[in-house]
């Protein structure tokens, strides 16, 4: 029976292995470039980051954000990210299809320069690290699906390795026991690391994040707090994980007392004289002793409200606080009243404990500690996957994929772990019924093609 459930789990360990690598690859060195995204930014865009304008007239920031609109007429204002010396304020503009532009302010509030959104180093990790720069539900899904195949394979490694003989002593081993026994040693002293990493990631994922996400929005004593407020219109980086989906109080003026829902586009192209400057927005954000890092996100509508918030995993550089400083504030658009204010102390134990557990996952939860560790973690997999496949290869016979053997049968403890697996994550789960689907469509042609030979 127990080489019956060793073998069970060599087969899908093999299979698992053998689709999924591609994209684990992919996935880890993408990782491995995010991890250095702020030290890459902060040398390649030097010059915007922290350069300065030929013009050295000192102007308001009102007016710095004016002369961005006029030299980007087809651009629409949508954020402006607050930086601490010596960092340039940062601008996000929006066009109506959505194309996304930086602006960099210096000192004075002059213009220093522009860059893609789409193509800045960090963002294009990102990309590649969630949606392989391609996008869509599909591939989301996709690398989901390659994150929990990956768990599975480090567990099943676990097993293998202390019920088979990879680490057993040997007097002259060959090229291949030497190749397995370090694809076994090392896939065992990263399996709890890197686990960690990967379930810490998982909030941004399609099907998981999302149930995590639902959860702590329904569950608010172990989740987010509940706040009556207009939802806000697009999913903002920039705003804390905790909060970002949250409902936002509504502002003051022709349209209070009523919520509404709008979509991205309408909050690009919002635009509303009435509403307070940003200068001023700044000295109420003092008022309350909201200090540097932050960014404001503009109101979505006439009865929409300015968010100033300090997140603990926004992704843009220089703005990363602790999870102990993150805080989400709700401004009257109209009169700068602070109308609803969100911080870590009212999140619940789920929301707290992925404020901690995404910078850890990206590497900046105690500065270069983290990224070191996470960096030695991800080179660790890389050559454990190195070594599996280089112990296949030199199994691997002539013309055949050389496969552990195929079983009849399936043992109950075997079923019961793909159960459990599967139901903490659901995209596995969901994977295990489509492999046995094909399992049991090619099994009717095969015993199909067997009665038509044996008429």
């Amino acid at each position: 029976m127990t080489k019956t459930f060793y073998n069970r789990f060599w087969r899908w360990h093999f299979y698992g292995a053998l689709f999924i690598t591609p994209l684990l690859i992919t996935l880890t060195l993408s990782g491995i470039g995010y991890l250095f995204y702020t030290d890459v930014e902060k040398s390649a865009y030097k010059d915007l980051f922290f350069g300065n304008s030929q013009q050295s007239a000192p102007l308001t920031i009102d007016e710095g954000i004016q002369l961005a609109k006029e030299e980007y007429k087809d651009f629409t204002l949508t954020k402006v990210i607050i930086l601490d010396n010596p960092y340039n304020t940062r601008l996000t503009m929006t066009d109506p299809n959505g194309d996304q532009k930086y602006v960099f302010l210096d000192e004075n509030n002059q213009l220093v320069g522009s860059q893609n959104a789409n193509y800045t180093f960090s963002n294009v990790m990102r990309n590649v690290h969630s949606s392989l720069f391609v996008g869509g539900t599909v591939v989301n899904y996709l690398v989901e699906l390659a994150a929990c195949w990956a768990i599975f394979l480090l567990l099943s490694g676990i097993y293998m390795t202390f019920k088979g003989r990879a680490l057993k002593r040997r007097q002259n081993p060959t090229k291949r026991q030497r190749s397995l026994k370090w694809h076994a040693l090392v896939g065992t002293i990263i399996t709890v690391p890197l686990i960690i990493i990967i379930f810490t990631g998982l909030p941004w994922s399609a099907v998981m994040g999302n149930f995590i996400y639902t959860a702590a929005q329904e569950n608010p004593s172990i989740g987010n707090p509940i706040l009556k407020q207009q939802p806000p219109t697009s999913d903002m980086s920039e705003i804390p994980w905790a909060t970002r989906k949250n409902d936002s109080p509504v502002s003051s003026g022709d349209h209070a007392g009523h919520t509404g829902h709008s979509n991205m586009a309408d909050m690009d192209m919002y635009d509303n004289s009435e509403t307070i400057s940003i200068e001023y927005l700044m000295s109420k954000a003092d008022e309350v002793q909201i200090t540097k890092p932050y960014s404001i996100v503009y109101p979505s509508s006439e009865e929409g409200v300015f968010t100033v918030s300090k997140g603990s995993n926004t992704g843009i550089t220089g703005l990363d606080v602790g999870p102990y400083e993150e805080v989400t504030n709700y401004f009257d658009q109209y009169n700068g009243q602070l109308l609803a204010k969100v911080n870590y102390e009212d999140y619940g134990i789920l929301a707290k404990w992925f404020t901690w557990g995404i910078p850890l996952h990206e590497g900046h939860l105690f500065g270069w500690p983290n990224k070191i560790i996470n960096l030695i973690v991800c080179l660790a997999f890389l050559l454990v996957i190195f070594w599996g496949f280089k112990t296949w290869l030199s199994r691997k016979k002539k013309n055949s994929l050389s496969a552990p053997p195929k079983l009849s049968g399936v043992s109950a403890g075997f079923l019961i772990f793909m159960i459990v697996l599967g139901i903490i994550m659901p995209l596995f789960g969901i994977s295990l019924i489509v492999i046995l689907i094909i399992e049991l469509i090619m099994y009717m042609i095969k015993r199909g093609g067997g009665v038509q030979n044996n008429v």
